[in-house]
């Protein structure tokens, strides 16, 4: 039993990293209607400003609201002189525009900050606690709550705010929410904003765990991705919840199915999608689409 508890604590842990991007995929889409692919490049671009914050003296936690800050600008930024030029066309334009950016930024951390692992130090201490018998670090548990603290509030913001309301019309319909008197193309600056201020939040919150380089995000971004499909594209609590079954998923099958082990065991995000796509094509929390013909 102890070994089975350390393993859904570590996979909660691990899924928690995964949470953290797929909830900025989700917000991207909620404010946009589309999948950006560069979000796990930008949050590690962020991570960095916050490393470069660091570097030059500053707290960590000053540095981390400083690195938030310009990466909500630079991701306005993006939306407004790049994104825009594609929104409006071909949805698949679109996504092979942010597979590119992807590419770009990468190789902008690489030629700035080098392809070296850096150490990038963790708001939470290094202690470890018990619960029920497993053994489990404070950093791993402060990012969890910490994913859930987000969690609550980006369901809160697209639900019970205004601003939500708006960018969720604007990324179902931009012509009829322009019709209704929305800035449009505001909200969507402000929506890809959000996106890159929370990939800040989670690259800082990651970059402790895996060392900080230049693709540090590139495995966790196809987990977020299947997280977000499997919990649905519109739902935060949903990205957050199915990173979490990954994550236990993953582990419990590497040491309790023989034929899978450690090496076949990124097989089972794929065969969980697969299932649920049949059973539930919105995903396990997602909004049914209905269109009328």
């Amino acid at each position: 039993m102890g070994t089975f508890i350390q393993l859904v604590v570590d996979g909660l842990s691990t899924g928690s990293v995964y949470a953290a991007l797929a909830l900025a995929i989700v917000l991207v889409n909620q404010a946009t209607g589309l999948i950006n692919f560069a979000q796990g490049g930008m949050a590690v671009l962020s991570a960095y400003f916050a490393y470069t914050g660091l570097q030059l003296g500053l707290p960590l936690l000053v540095a981390i609201v400083l690195a938030v800050v310009v990466s909500f600008f630079l991701g306005a930024a993006v939306e407004r002189l790049l994104i825009r030029r594609f929104e409006r066309g071909d949805p698949d334009t679109a996504i092979v525009v942010t597979i590119g950016l992807l590419t770009l930024v990468t190789g902008i951390c690489g030629w700035l900050w080098t392809y070296n692992n850096l150490q990038f130090p963790s708001p939470f201490p290094l202690s470890t606690v018990d619960i029920f018998g497993a053994v489990v670090s404070v950093r791993s548990l402060g990012t969890t709550i910490a994913i859930i603290a987000i969690m609550v509030l980006l369901q809160l913001l697209f639900l019970r705010t205004k601003l939500g309301l708006a960018l969720r019309a604007v990324a179902d319909n931009p012509v009829s929410a322009s019709f209704s008197g929305l800035p449009v193309g505001r909200l969507l600056m402000i929506g890809w904003g959000f996106a890159a201020a929370l990939g800040a939040i989670a690259g800082s919150l990651v970059a402790p765990q895996l060392t900080l380089t230049p693709g540090m995000l590139d495995n966790a971004l196809v987990y977020a991705l299947a997280a977000v499909i499997l919990g649905g594209l519109d739902s935060p609590i949903g990205a957050v919840v199915a990173a979490w079954i990954i994550g236990v998923a993953e582990n419990l099958a590497a040491v309790y199915i023989p034929f899978i082990g450690h090496d076949l065991k990124i097989a089972v995000p794929f065969l969980l999608i697969f299932v649920i796509l049949v059973v539930r094509p919105q995903g396990l929390f997602g909004r049914k689409v209905v269109a009328r013909v």
